[in-house]
């Protein structure tokens, strides 16, 4: 699928992060960016940042994963690719939320699924994730009908896609909210 050594470059570092072999992951994604910024391509550039933003974000480096998705989301902005520019809203709203910043994640997520629901092309796992995001947020802010309402939408959306983990935490939080 990928032919650059950009591209390359990245697919290995996916595969290394699946594998959990960070150390490795964040070398390649570091060489790929190297390699983007010097060839000029905006959208890998992108994809590799994010894949920084995630190794920084599985060791807990919040400050750092916000730097690296920043980033990613500006070129992805000026590139206008709106479905890889709102995956990487949503993990920046989900940043925000596990650092306590309600505010700012809910901001990222309205953001994120305004460009979901924009594009018709939008797989239903995509959109069922950044909705059980904004669900657990409004959870935790005490908003419990608007949480009810958004984890029904994200448990059809994973009934959709065949994710059961998802339908299973759907229902959980749902029978929570009604008080089950």
């Amino acid at each position: 699928m990928m032919s650059s050594p950009s591209a390359e470059l990245i697919s290995r570092g996916l595969e290394a992060r699946r594998e959990k072999r960070l150390a490795d992951a964040r070398h390649l994604f570091s060489a790929a960016v190297e390699h983007c910024r010097k060839a000029n391509d905006k959208l890998l550039l992108a994809e590799a940042l994010a894949g920084l933003g995630q190794i920084e974000r599985d060791e807990g480096k919040a400050h750092g994963a916000l730097k690296h998705f920043g980033e990613a989301v500006e070129l992805l902005r000026k590139e206008g690719d709106g479905r890889r520019l709102a995956h990487t809203i949503r993990h920046v709203a989900d940043i925000h939320r596990e650092q306590g910043q309600p505010a700012k994640a809910a901001q990222c997520y309205e953001e994120a699924l305004a460009l979901y629901r924009g594009n018709e092309q939008t797989p239903a796992l995509e959109l069922a994730n950044a909705i059980r995001g904004y669900a657990l947020l409004m959870g935790d802010c005490g908003d419990a009908e608007e949480a009810k309402y958004l984890w029904y939408e994200a448990q059809a959306l994973y009934e959709q896609a065949g994710v059961e983990a998802g339908v299973a935490e759907s229902r959980s939080h749902i029978a929570f909210l009604l008080g089950r």
